[in-house]
C-alpha cells in the first residue's frame, strides 16, 4: 500500500499529466476554450500506466521475451520529461501503428559519433533522439534501432517502461535513469497491479 506521502505525489503527477494532455489536445484544435474545464477533469481520472506486451529479444536482458510491461504515459516529451537512460515506447518510424521498446541513448543536442571511421560524425538535431536495444549480442539490422533507422523525433516516444514482468515469478521495475526512477516510484506505488500482468501474460 502506497503511503501518505506517495499518494501526495502521485496526485500531483495525476495533475501534471492532465494538465498537459488538455494543452496539447487544445493546441492541436482536438477541443474548444469552453471544454477545457471538463476535459482536464476526465484527463485526471484516468490512469497514467498502460499494459504493452513486448515482443522479442531486442531488450534482452532488461525485458525478454512475451513479457507484459507497465508503462508511464507521457502526452509531452522534452529532455525535462526524459533522460539518457530511460526505456521508451515509441512509434516505429517504418511501421505505422506499430510500437517499439529501446533505450534513449542520447538526446538533442549530443554529437554522435560512429565506430566506422568511415562514417562522419553528426549532431542530433532540436527534437531528435538516438534509441538503442539493450540486446549486444545482436547485430544492429536484427535489433532494429536508430542504427538502422537513424534518430526519431522526440514525439514520436509515448511513454517510458517503468516495470517488466517477464513470468509470474520474474518482474521488478526496470532500470532507467535516477531522476525518471525516482519521478516514476509514486506511480509505481498506486498503480501497480501484479495480478493483472500476470493475467495478460501470453502463455
Amino acid at each position: 500500500m502506497a503511503s501518505l506521502s506517495a499518494r501526495f505525489r502521485y496526485l500531483f503527477h495525476k495533475l501534471d499529466y492532465s494538465t498537459a494532455l488538455t494543452f496539447k489536445s487544445h493546441q492541436q484544435s482536438r477541443i474548444a476554450g469552453i471544454n477545457i474545464a471538463s476535459t482536464l477533469w476526465k484527463n485526471f481520472l484516468g490512469k497514467l500506466t498502460y499494459l504493452h506486451c513486448n515482443e522479442g529479444e531486442e531488450m534482452a536482458p532488461t525485458i525478454t521475451g512475451n513479457g507484459v510491461t507497465l508503462v508511464r504515459k507521457l502526452p509531452l516529451v522534452d529532455p525535462m520529461r526524459v533522460s539518457v537512460g530511460d526505456v521508451v515506447v515509441f512509434n516505429d518510424p517504418e511501421n505505422k501503428g506499430r510500437f517499439l521498446i529501446r533505450r534513449l541513448a542520447a538526446m538533442e543536442g549530443n554529437e554522435m559519433v560512429s565506430s566506422d571511421e568511415n562514417d562522419e560524425p553528426f549532431t542530433l538535431e532540436k527534437n531528435e533522439c538516438w534509441v538503442t536495444a539493450d540486446n549486444e549480442s545482436m547485430d544492429p539490422k536484427e535489433a532494429n534501432d536508430s542504427r538502422v533507422f537513424g534518430p526519431i523525433k522526440m514525439t514520436n516516444i509515448v511513454g517510458r517502461v517503468i516495470y517488466s514482468m517477464q513470468t509470474v515469478v520474474d518482474h521488478g521495475p526496470v532500470l532507467n535513469s535516477d531522476i525518471s526512477q525516482q519521478t516514476d516510484s509514486s506511480v509505481l506505488a498506486v498503480e501497480l497491479d501484479v495480478d493483472e500482468m500476470a493475467r495478460n501474460l501470453k502463455s
